[in-house]
């Protein structure tokens, strides 16, 4: 698969026993559905979380598109101050996180992430 931000080639790593898609040259990350549930734990919790995002209209996104489908990709904050905005597939198909954006989801949400697992 390749990165949806800069078309570099992604490696395949394991995070708390996921396989996830990890870009070496920008340092993001591509989760298929249903991983980040696995991540964080398939909880209340994380379902409220994951019903929780919300279109963002923050400008300077770059807009990309999902290395699945090609469909361009929505912009959803993540947190309730609209400071973290990620990019997800309006098909379904995953969630792709810039650099240190799944650790501070992780730590905003406080749902299990800790910084060695996830950094």
């Amino acid at each position: 698969m390749n990165c949806p931000q800069d078309k570099s080639v992604m490696i395949s790593l394991e995070l708390k026993e996921v396989e996830i898609d990890y870009c070496p040259k920008c340092s993001g990350v591509w989760l298929d559905s249903g991983e980040l549930e696995l991540i964080l734990g398939d909880s209340d919790d994380t379902r409220e979380f994951l019903e929780s995002f919300a279109i963002s209209d923050k400008p300077g996104e770059k807009e990309i598109k999902c290395p699945i489908c090609d469909k361009p990709m929505d912009k959803v904050a993540c947190d309730a101050e609209g400071k973290i905005i990620i990019d997800r597939c309006p098909a379904g198909d995953g969630l792709w996180f810039d650099r240190g954006e799944l650790l501070d989801v992780a730590r905003t949400r406080d749902l299990g992430g800790s910084e060695e697992t996830i950094n």
